[in-house]
């Protein structure tokens, strides 16, 4: 049966702030592959490393002059409007907010300042391989090397998990809110 009413579409995310998502989930997935189960040499693992850093910046600028979705204060919300948005989530229907809603801002927060802290270590880091060594590692001790390393892996982890709750998030505002994230995300555009 068909709807009495056109169906709309506005725009939501702009073509730069699309690209550097899937940019950034193409690098940081190829890069924790790599780490894990890639070669000995890194230097794909190295080079992705900088491509994240390249991104983290984009987003820290785009973050304070991007257009308004893009930036951080439109979505970063105080204590209060996550709480009163983290009780619509049993509802099973959409709520449509525009861009991030409360809750979802910071987890975009925290993945970006996890995936910060992790490649700052990555710079940071001498295994003592005499291969895979940062840039930066000569210009610390062996103890801040070990350091470096040490977080390097234990960020790896709750990296991925944060990856894995993001998914997870979108799955569950499919299934659940009947609300699509994915397309707006490659479109730009959220159907009303």
């Amino acid at each position: 049966m068909m709807s009495d009413t056109p169906e709309t579409s506005r725009q939501i995310w702009d073509p730069a702030l699309r690209l550097f998502h899937w940019l950034l989930a193409v690098a940081v997935i190829g890069a924790w592959l790599l780490g894990h189960f890639g070669p000995l040499q890194m230097t794909w693992h190295f080079w992705l490393g900088y491509t994240v850093i390249g991104l983290l910046i984009f987003r820290l600028i785009w973050g304070l002059v991007g257009p308004r979705n893009a930036r951080f204060a439109s979505f970063v919300k105080g204590p209060r409007a996550v709480l009163a948005y983290a009780r619509t989530l049993p509802a099973r229907r959409a709520v449509q907010v525009t861009g991030h809603n409360p809750l979802g801002g910071w987890s975009v927060l925290a993945l970006l300042l996890a995936l910060s802290a992790q490649v700052l270590t990555g710079l940071f880091l001498d295994p003592e391989d005499y291969i895979n060594t940062g840039p930066l590692a000569g210009w610390v001790s062996t103890d801040w090397n070990r350091f470096a390393l040490s977080w390097h892996h234990r960020l790896a982890w709750l990296v991925a998990a944060l990856v894995v709750l993001h998914i997870g998030a979108i799955a569950f505002y499919r299934l659940w809110k009947r609300e699509d994230l994915v397309t707006p995300m490659i479109t730009g555009r959220r159907r009303d």
